[in-house]
């Protein structure tokens, strides 16, 4: 089975992954996240976090022995924390929860965002506030370096505490339960593919099985993964919106810096310097900048900016805050330098599952005004010139009419996975976790939605493509023609009707895959984004 994402970057490779990533007492960035999950790079503990580590988890040993309740180490969990657990089966105690809390359900979860979430809870570990030994961030990078991603479900995070039921799946490979997915896509119970690896299980101790499963690190991962392919997306969009522009005769004028500048949006201000960069000397804009009878654009097109730039603020905003939790220490409790044991609410995923549904009301604003901007370019009544739904020879042949009706569904979809995850609750554990986050279902349905923006715009440049052909002989602007020539690498322009899907999904591999993007960028330089 195959477990790779749907979720490409959009412009992948446009930073080079690095060689390795430390794990250090100071946390990763999101472009090592990126780079672990997608890349394969090779993780490991640097030399001072593993002495933190070790001092950490002495203090632990110390809690054992002692007759002081410490959560998680001699009680039970939730609303068994009353529970006394006796020094000799603290053990056993991990192994339980481990077991107990691995309850996931539904599909498999795609493998780099399992890898992420292995990484993001090594990294927490790595802090040393959670008092478990050094031996198991080896091992979570020893799974990583191998190919090895533990199989985790859909169903089963409701994002506090944490995300409890993947990171126990996790959790499992560790101690040679579970299954795994190997290098090669291969399902394989864990203890095989331990041995076939040369890797040893790990045997738990007091307060380490909870410190693998109490983090945020699933909704993180997929937040990070998220934000690098909405970087690449956002850029795309623009893109397809000067094709646009073009091929329905619009202007530029409106995207001018002054107009711009009475209205201080910084997004607004990137989206619309993309604009008159993608659009400058085009022959096309050019030829009808003296003349026209029209006093000015449609929203769809005129008012892109303040679209575009909107969710370039909110992407923005979303990086903060992941930003900020990769650099966090997330687990309760909190095993403090000084030998202090204090229980927190840093497992809660409200601050990730609110940006997670931000960003999903963004990507569906995207989505809504290019799908509008299609719908312009192939309504002979509204496209200045452009044959019935962009075919050469309208009525026999259909052209693009029920791509756009693909397109629209699409759209749709994204305008549904834009209401918020995050406000709702359900109490659990017996009204011990009386108040959830839901920040995993606001992660899962953000990923849709990114893959939904990215298929609606590579209809637009389909169809936008289409549109700038049909406009010749006048040329498209040089930034808009390097997008054309990559389309068209891979999919043919206007002609009779042809089985469409192949084109379509075509063209959202050449945006997965950064060659459209990168084709503009070469003949223009970089695009903007925040």
């Amino acid at each position: 089975m195959d477990q790779s994402s749907e979720s490409g970057s959009g412009g992948r490779g446009a930073t080079s992954a690095p060689s390795a990533v430390e794990l250090s007492r100071d946390g990763v960035t999101l472009a090592q996240v990126v780079a672990v999950a997608r890349s394969g790079v090779n993780v490991y503990l640097g030399v001072r976090a593993r002495t933190a580590m070790q001092a950490s988890a002495s203090l632990v040993d110390g809690f054992v022995a002692g007759d002081a309740p410490v959560y998680g180490v001699n009680t039970g969990f939730g609303s068994l924390a009353d529970r006394a657990i006796p020094a000799h089966r603290s053990a056993e105690l991990q192994v339980a929860l481990v077991r107990s809390h691995a309850t996931g359900m539904g599909d498999p979860v795609e493998v780099e965002v399992v890898r992420a979430m292995l990484l993001l809870r090594a990294r927490s570990l790595a802090m040393a506030f959670s008092g478990v030994r050094p031996e198991l961030v080896d091992r979570q990078t020893a799974l990583l370096n191998a190919g090895l991603t533990p199989v985790v479900y859909e169903h089963g995070s409701l994002g506090a505490s944490g995300d409890l039921a993947p990171l126990s799946h996790c959790a499992l490979t560790l101690i040679g339960e579970g299954e795994v997915w190997t290098r090669d896509g291969e399902r394989q119970p864990t203890a095989r593919a331990l041995a076939d690896a040369g890797l040893q299980p790990v045997v738990l101790r007091a307060k380490e099985g909870l410190a693998l499963i109490n983090g945020t690190d699933g909704i993180l991962g997929m937040l990070c993964l998220a934000l690098n392919d909405l970087d690449a997306l956002l850029r795309i969009s623009d893109v397809t919106a000067a094709m646009t522009v073009e091929g329905l005769l619009g202007t530029d004028r409106a995207f001018a810096a002054d107009l711009q500048a009475l209205r201080p949006q910084v997004g607004q201000a990137v989206s619309a310097r993309n604009l008159t960069r993608l659009l400058a000397d085009s022959a096309i804009v050019a030829s009808h900048r003296d003349g026209d009878t029209r006093v000015q654009d449609a929203y769809s097109l005129r008012c892109t900016p303040q679209v575009h730039g909107a969710a370039l603020d909110t992407i923005a905003h979303a990086r903060t805050i992941a930003e900020r939790e990769l650099l966090a220490a997330i687990d309760n409790p909190m095993i403090l330098p000084d030998g202090r044991v204090e229980s927190c609410g840093n497992f809660h995923g409200a601050p990730l599952a609110m940006v997670c549904d931000f960003l999903a009301i963004a990507a569906s604003e995207v989505s809504a005004i290019a799908e509008r901007r299609t719908d312009r370019m192939l309504d002979v009544a509204r496209s200045f010139g452009l044959p019935a739904f962009l075919s050469p020879d309208p009525g026999v042949n259909s052209g693009m009419m029920i791509a756009h009706y693909t397109q629209v569904a699409m759209a749709l979809e994204n305008q549904r996975l834009a209401v918020p995850a995050s406000v709702q609750s359900m109490p659990t554990s017996a009204m011990q976790e009386d108040h959830v986050s839901n920040g995993w279902a606001a992660a899962r349905k953000l990923r849709r939605s990114v893959d939904n923006l990215r298929r609606v715009l590579a209809v637009e440049l389909v169809c936008a493509g289409a549109a700038l052909d049909l406009r010749g002989p006048l040329p498209p602007a040089p930034a808009t023609s390097a997008a054309v020539h990559a389309l068209r690498t891979r999919v043919a322009g206007p002609n009779t009707d042809r089985w469409l899907s192949p084109d379509l999904r075509a063209a959202e591999h050449l945006l997965a895959d950064g060659i459209v993007l990168d084709a503009v960028e070469s003949a223009i330089g970089p695009l903007e984004v925040l």
